[in-house]
């Protein structure tokens, strides 16, 4: 079996695009988010845009997204990873809309930090047996 650190960034991405394949096949518009620990994705889905409702009736979505929009979207969301410099723990939201029998894609990439992480990398406690280094403990 295989670990995600045993597959690049892009692979797991366009595995995600096939797991999500049926899902965005019944849908117009929405976002597809990724969320990336350690270089590895974690949680991935589709927030959905609202359903609409007139007349006190909701109404149905169109079709949804073609084959050729779906490897359309799944193409740009790998290119999309060519943004993505230096930072290994964030989330990847593509938004996604049909607009005049076309898919337009928004790719938004957003890093995070621990700060705990960063103070005990670059700063590590010197003497870290006692907590008090000038105190007596002795009485």
């Amino acid at each position: 079996m295989l670990n995600t650190d045993q597959l690049s960034l892009a692979r797991q991405v366009d595995m995600v695009f096939k797991e999500l394949e049926s899902e965005l096949g019944g849908m117009t518009s929405g976002t597809v988010f990724i969320q990336i620990r350690n270089n590895g994705i974690g949680k991935f889905g589709i927030r959905h845009h609202p359903i609409a409702g007139r007349n006190g009736r909701m109404v149905d979505e169109e079709a949804g997204l073609s084959a050729t929009q779906l490897h359309s979207f799944r193409t740009m969301a790998i290119e999309a990873l060519r943004y993505k410099k230096y930072w290994t723990h964030g989330e990847i939201s593509y938004d996604f809309a049909i607009r005049q029998d076309m898919i337009v894609v928004d790719a938004i990439l957003e890093s995070n930090y621990n700060m705990a992480n960063l103070m005990i990398q670059r700063y590590p406690r010197k003497n870290h047996i006692h907590t008090y280094q000038d105190a007596d403990v002795s009485s």
